[in-house]
């Protein structure tokens, strides 16, 4: 019985103590009761947890994002938009040190969500501008953006010699924006796909969320005025921080091989 129940367990880490139960009773055996399913498991050295949630990733982008890293390292300029992923899953067992493992992890996928969207923008000396998004963004608002908002800051902060670092949604790897870059002969790393593990600016959306965390506002002009003052406030030893990790950042993926990592 001991031994169905940690095969049970280890066969699918996402079931529950109910449905070990199930699978592991037959006629004319006792059953264990859940209590004493949980107590097994855990003096197996598995433990119940909340899943890491970390982006899906295919293995065509993992080994992009892998064989990406023979060619790139990290640029000055980070740039992003909110976005955010979801599944429901309380809880799955798993042995310590192996939170990160493939099996243990919820995948999730990006949309858009929220009332206000935004873009923003950091290097290593300040932190940039915040840009509110009203409305589809598509290629002609991400130029204007590119233009308007994040070219004249970087010129001025930055001087002329620096490199623009973005992810590959369709509309920033487009023809059109392409262009853009070729015309203001802007430096673009190159950056392989579903990569958040090596972009920064993932956590400093995070950092963001966290410091507007029980923050409510009336409407989407008030929220927008408490992201743009709570952006600014981030001090940059946050900053720094995260451009430290870079070298880890890298050294993980590589040891990961193809999947996601703490990052």
């Amino acid at each position: 019985m001991d031994r169905n129940i940690l095969c049970a367990c280890r066969e699918d880490p996402r079931r529950t103590s109910t449905d070990i139960e199930v699978s592991v009773t037959s006629p004319n055996e006792p059953v264990p009761s859940r209590r004493t399913i949980r107590r097994r498991l855990q003096v197996a050295g598995l433990h119940g947890r909340r899943p890491v949630k970390k982006p899906l990733v295919s293995l065509k982008t993992g080994k992009l994002a892998l064989n990406g890293l023979n060619s790139t390292c990290p640029g000055d300029l980070e740039s992003g938009l909110i976005t955010s992923g979801a599944t429901n899953q309380s809880s799955i067992c798993s042995a310590i040190g192996s939170r990160y493992a493939p099996q243990y992890q919820c995948p999730t996928v990006k949309h858009g969500c929220g009332s206000v969207m935004i873009w923003g923008c950091f290097s290593d000396t300040s932190m940039g501008p915040l840009k509110r998004i009203v409305g589809t963004m598509d290629r002609y608002m991400y130029e204007d953006i590119l233009e308007n908002t994040m070219r004249p800051w970087a010129r001025a902060n930055l001087g002329r010699s620096w490199v623009f670092q973005q992810d590959n949604d369709p509309k920033h790897t487009s023809g059109h924006i392409a262009n853009w870059f070729r015309r203001r002969r802007v430096d673009l790393l190159e950056w392989p796909s579903q990569s958040p593990d090596l972009n920064p600016i993932e956590h400093m959306w995070e950092e963001l969320e966290r410091r507007l965390k029980g923050v409510r506002a009336s409407n989407a002009n008030q929220k927008f005025a408490q992201l743009k003052a709570a952006w600014k406030s981030i001090p940059m030893t946050v900053v720094q921080t995260l451009l430290d990790s870079m070298p880890r950042r890298c050294l993980d993926v590589i040891d990961a091989k193809e999947y996601p990592t703490k990052y």
